[in-house]
């Protein structure tokens, strides 16, 4: 019998160390291709049908998250389109995925990953939408488009602006993106039509494009973590940075969500000025107004803070984040969603998924909406 592993495809990542016989598969996480970073996984095991698999990663205990694999099960998937759980247990060092796959090629990955080819086909529907326009705001080191989304008429006064995976392993943040701009498409809707009366989104749905195809956790391909890029990006090491800051600053913002995923917290919550130091009372009480709107909006949303004030601190200003809440005077927020599965709203099958975050943009532009009637 023979098994191939194999990871040379559009995020693909790990390192085959032995694969002799299906119950004894062992493999090793890779780091991000210029930093240090090592957690995402996503590989194709072919040759095992029919039988029971354990696929071991080695070198798990040593990754960038360890805390992440606890109560953790990997996504597996026939076709690439839809994705189960699968048994998974860790015990301190190794990573043991536990399958009996159905077919002769089957999918393994760390989440369940969002394709060029998809971002592509989003792009095309975004563009074939009247009220709609797509825009590419620059280049990436490794000359893929940085890619804007614009929904609703520019001449309105009220700014918004999302921005999904930064980190590219932190594929549901493309997932709620997708979930988001499908939602805005439909001008007949009443709740569409009220926010777009007053305001125009500007949606970017990969700010990795690179670090994507490369299979990376958290850097692009420079090495750069673009969430500690914002106080001073350079076209050296954070063009995906500089470009987007600079449409902003063209433009303004009037709420600004910068979407993310967590490895370790099996929650849907959100972090933001309280992060700063010395964040103002009226703020805070404008930001949780915001956040009161998403609690009523998503059953998904754990609106009590999962993340302590000072978390991020250290980093001040170069975090998006932090870096909006103080330049724009605006309601910035980080937007997290869980690896695993949300202990709010458990679901067996499929744990968190692609489907679910996509839902959760959906649930959110409801919250804008009521924040929207507020007067922001």
């Amino acid at each position: 019998m023979s098994i191939y592993i194999s990871q040379d495809f559009d995020g693909g990542a790990i390192v085959a160390a032995s694969a002799a016989h299906p119950e004894d598969i062992s493999l090793m996480l890779r780091p991000d291709s210029s930093a240090k970073f090592l957690q995402w996984f996503y590989f194709r095991v072919q040759g095992a049908q029919a039988h029971e698999c354990a696929i071991r990663i080695l070198n798990a205990g040593q990754s960038t998250y360890p805390a992440g694999w606890e109560d953790y099960r990997a996504v597996a998937s026939y076709d690439q389109q839809h994705w189960i759980r699968v048994p998974t247990d860790y015990d301190g060092q190794i990573l043991t995925i536990r399958h009996a796959p159905e077919r002769n090629s089957v999918y393994y990955a760390y989440f369940e990953p969002y394709s060029l080819i998809r971002h592509r086909s989003l792009l095309e529907r975004a563009a074939a939408c009247p009220h709609m326009q797509v825009e590419c705001l620059g280049k990436t080191i490794e000359d893929r488009d940085i890619d804007l989304i614009v929904v609703g008429d520019e001449r309105k006064r009220r700014k918004i602006w999302i921005t999904a995976r930064q980190h590219p392993g932190e594929t549901m943040a493309e997932w709620f993106a997708e979930g988001m701009v499908d939602a805005l498409r439909n001008s007949q809707n009443p709740m569409v039509r009220g926010l777009l009366a007053h305001a125009v989104f500007y949606i970017v749905p990969n700010m990795n494009p690179d670090g994507s195809v490369r299979g990376n956790l958290r850097t692009n391909a420079a090495g750069a973590n673009l969430n500690r890029e914002w106080l001073s990006p350079s076209l050296e090491s954070s063009p995906e940075v500089w470009h987007v800051k600079r449409r902003i600053e063209k433009v303004g913002c009037d709420v600004f969500l910068d979407v993310h995923g967590d490895e370790r917290l099996p929650y849907v919550f959100a972090a933001g000025g309280e992060m700063l130091d010395n964040f103002e009372a009226g703020k805070a009480a404008h930001q949780q107004r915001f956040i009161d709107c998403l609690a009523a909006a998503s059953t998904e949303f754990r609106p009590t803070g999962c993340y302590p004030p000072g978390k991020y601190q250290k980093y001040g200003l170069e975090l998006a984040s932090t870096y909006m809440e103080l330049a724009f005077d605006c309601v910035a927020l980080m937007l997290e969603m869980p690896f695993k599965d949300n202990a709010c709203a458990p679901n067996m099958r499929t744990g968190w998924s692609g489907g679910r975050s996509a839902k959760f943009g959906q649930q959110t532009l409801v919250a804008l909406a009521a924040f929207d009637s507020l007067g922001f």
